[in-house]
């Protein structure tokens, strides 16, 4: 019987990326059985592979951690429900094997009964065939070839990834994460940045039903919302309320930047960050009972005191409760200057939207030239995030083109260069003449029509930068700005 595994897993366990494995599929050096890979086909593909020695994979998840921030990779025990239940189906899945292997003793003493029954009255050359054949079945049933040692120890290591996280499929949509210590669905899957529909989050609306395809789940968290017999009938559960206790696969809508309705949501001052003289960053939490839904790359509109202004939310929407902005210091900008004096932790931020459809196109799958003017790091650092946590683009590459305050995050740009292979990071001088810094950007790509493109700064900074790269042959349907205002 095969035993397959999805790509995701297959990602964790060889310690490559996902990208790295979709190559080898296109190239046809690693072959998939309806999506999913085969036990016996990974250990021919990765003869190599350390199955007890995973220091370098240790080592490139530390670097990620500290790149993001132990808010999105942090790791945890199940739920002790959840881990029951996981275990029960682990004890089910090893009583089955234990169930097969007797039943593959019994089939072996039948066999040899009837080949001593084959014997009598045989020739003697068919005698020695019989008996040979016997001798061949017993040698290999006995001894352990390398492969099923290799093949043990995968499965071993990969059993112990299926106990503390389960993988999900969202379907039509395609999304995959994992569901990770004690999260339900709605929780692990909005970590992971996959926007989910849903409404109040805590079992009354019934807004985040979807229909449960294949896998088990359990219920963790109660909820007033009551689903009719007919909806039971056919599946459907509350993602808010369930955890996976193995891999699942579920029909649910992905939410886009038209589907997710304004918010109005006080939030208190987690700290303030000052970068430079030039550009600092806001760092909010919002209430336990009202995460912020919005999509990498839009806007929330602050308010606080009588100040007002519109910005670009900096963080990803993995990133739970926590919400980053990031703001240009701006004499004519009176909430910006009180963010760089008055401003005080545990204050309170309204905020309102989200706004804008400077978001990311997740059904596509090539690979993405990043380019931040200035302040215009903001959207673009939130969509790289988010990119990351979906592991979605073939590879991206960040232009980062200098204001006066300069690269003020440089250093966790060099990390996620350090924590990624498809992600590359070029920083570019403070030049006045825009049309020379996207022109020495082009310059390195004579094969445009390959990528899809993001960049975010002023109507101005857009328009010369649209102008260049659609001579240069990027199809207009992959161009995506996103306007800062300063």
């Amino acid at each position: 019987m095969s035993h397959l595994l999805p790509l995701s897993r297959v990602s964790k366990l060889i310690g490559i990326s996902r990208h790295a494995l979709q190559e080898m599929i296109r190239g046809g050096s690693l072959d998939t059985f309806d999506g999913m890979i085969e036990l016996e086909e990974m250990l021919r593909a990765f003869p190599d592979a350390k199955w007890e020695n995973d220091a370098e994979f240790r080592r490139v998840t530390e670097i990620k951690e500290k790149a993001f921030g132990k808010r999105v990779f942090e790791r945890a025990m199940p739920d002790k429900e959840v881990l029951a239940a996981r275990l029960a189906e682990l004890g089910k899945e090893y009583a089955a094997s234990q169930a097969m292997l007797m039943h593959y003793s019994q089939v072996m003493s039948w066999l040899d009964e009837k080949i001593d029954e084959l014997a009598e009255d045989q020739s003697t050359e068919t005698i020695h065939a019989l008996h040979t054949l016997r001798a061949f079945l017993l040698r290999n049933l006995n001894e352990l070839p390398a492969e099923a040692a290799k093949a043990q120890a995968a499965m071993a290591q990969e059993r112990i990834m299926k106990i503390m996280s389960a993988h999900v499929t969202i379907r039509p949509s395609g999304h995959e994460f994992f569901v990770e210590g004690s999260d339900t669905l709605l929780e692990a899957a909005l970590r992971s940045g996959v926007s989910l529909e849903y409404g109040c989050s805590n079992g009354n609306c019934g807004e985040c039903r979807a229909r449960l395809v294949s896998g088990k789940v359990v219920k963790v968290r109660p909820h007033d919302y009551a689903l009719r017999q007919d909806e039971k009938d056919a599946g459907m559960i509350l993602l808010c309320s369930c955890a996976a206790v193995d891999d699942v696969v579920i029909e649910a809508n992905v939410a886009g930047a038209h589907d997710i309705q304004e918010q109005h949501i006080e939030s208190k001052i987690k700290s303030v960050e000052i970068f430079n003289q030039d550009v600092a960053a806001l760092h909010l939490l919002t209430p336990r009972s009202q995460r912020l839904r919005f999509l990498a790359g839009q806007s929330m509109q602050l308010s606080m005191n009588g100040l007002s202004g519109l910005y670009a939310i900096a963080s990803c929407p993995c990133e739970d409760r926590h919400i980053e902005i990031q703001i240009l210091r701006s004499a004519g900008d009176a909430f910006s200057e009180a963010l760089f004096g008055k401003l005080k932790t545990n204050g309170r931020v309204e905020l309102h939207g989200p706004y804008g459809e400077f978001v990311l196109e997740d059904a596509s799958t090539r690979p993405v030239i990043f380019v931040a003017f200035g302040v215009g790091f903001a959207p673009i650092k939130s969509l790289i995030q988010h990119s990351m946590s979906l592991d979605l683009a073939e590879a991206m590459d960040l232009h980062w083109v200098a204001d006066q305050a300069g690269h003020y995050q440089t250093n966790l740009c060099r990390s996620w260069a350090d924590a990624l292979d498809n992600f590359r990071y070029f920083p570019h001088p403070h030049l006045s003449n825009i049309a020379e810094s996207v022109a020495a950007i082009v310059a390195g790509y004579p094969d445009l029509h390959r990528f899809d493109v993001y960049v975010a700064g002023t109507e101005q900074q857009l328009k010369i930068a649209k102008n260049i790269f659609l001579e240069q042959g990027l199809p207009v349907q992959q161009w995506r700005a996103g306007t800062i205002e300063k």
